[in-house]
């Protein structure tokens, strides 16, 4: 009977030896499998399920939404550009910040400290690339800063998460366009938008970029006729004159509180026919200015329009 407990308890420490030995072996294998990527720079081996990813690509809201853990980035509130956006603070706010993903260069030394396992950077910071290939492997994307679909689908493209980005994308779309209907149904079919950044004075005109695009793309919602041409990643400007002139039925003004005071000291500003209608909704500048740019952000901005111009 001794032999037998014997036998068996020397089975069991073996089984268990056995079971924390292929869990070892297990998470080792995980930890050190890579996968071949193509870049700018060409091929690069990169880590197949990163741990510690710093983003100065400006793709960290693209990461998080892929599910990846990001320890460094340079996705900034444009107006306070030492914090992340605030509507990303309990998705990236443990993240350190390394620098402007709109900047050349970055934070060498905080991204040093943050001791990454990938690094993702694009051909605006490709000065540092040399320094940054020395401390993780380093993939360098195209700057896809006014085109944030084809940054999403890049960032996917990595980690073979293809499939997933259009599972999102395709959400994302038919949201857009339900939400849209919603306003239609409510302020008319042939009611115009307008989506403006106010600058001292001067009003940068959302054509073909940022929020402007949400509006017109996403949500199908009609541009006035007369709107200035977006030949560029710049934005057209206009004067007051010239805001007036476009004669939109609804206007979005992104704008800080010293362009809101301005505005509401204007003569001309409240002689707009849009203005005195009461078709005006204002936004705040931080973090609405780049939120469009980013996934996440654009997302958020479909019920914050649906909300604002349904009254």
């Amino acid at each position: 009977m001794k032999k037998l407990k014997s036998l068996v308890v020397l089975a069991l420490a073996l089984t268990t030896f056995g079971l924390i030995g292929c869990s070892s072996n297990d998470t080792t294998k995980e930890s050190s499998e890579t996968r071949k990527v193509e870049t700018v720079k060409g091929e690069v081996e990169i880590p197949a399920n990163p741990k510690k990813i710093v983003d100065i690509s400006g793709s960290s809201e693209e990461l998080v939404l892929l599910g990846h853990n990001v320890v460094g980035t340079s996705n900034v509130d444009s107006y306070d550009t030492s914090n992340v956006p605030s509507y990303m603070k309990d998705k990236l706010g443990d993240a350190k910040v390394v620098g402007h993903s709109m900047m050349e260069t970055a934070d060498i030394e905080a991204i040093l400290a943050c001791e990454p396992d990938l690094i993702i950077m694009s051909t605006r910071q490709e000065k540092i690339y040399d320094e940054l290939k020395e401390i993780a492997p380093t993939v360098m994307l195209e700057d896809q800063s006014n085109d944030w679909e084809a940054k999403l689908k890049d960032v996917a493209k990595l980690f073979g998460q293809e499939d997933e980005a259009q599972a999102w994308l395709d959400d994302y779309y038919a949201k857009a366009e339900k939400l849209g209907k919603e306003i239609k149904e409510a302020n008319g079919e042939d009611t115009t938008y307008l989506t403006v950044l106010a600058s001292s004075g001067s009003f940068m005109v959302f054509s073909e970029g940022g929020i402007g695009t949400v509006l017109k793309d996403d949500m199908k919602l009609p541009q006035p006729a007369n709107m200035p041409e977006q030949d560029s990643i710049t934005l057209p400007t206009v004067t007051m004159e010239g805001l007036s002139e476009i004669d939109a039925d609804h206007i979005i003004v992104i704008a800080t509180e010293s362009d809101k005071a301005d505005l509401e000291a204007s003569s001309v500003w409240s002689q707009i026919r849009a203005v005195k209608d009461g078709n005006v909704t204002i936004l705040d500048a931080s973090p609405y200015f780049s939120q469009a740019y980013n996934p996440i952000g654009r997302e958020l901005i479909l019920e914050s329009v649906k909300d604002a111009v349904i009254k």
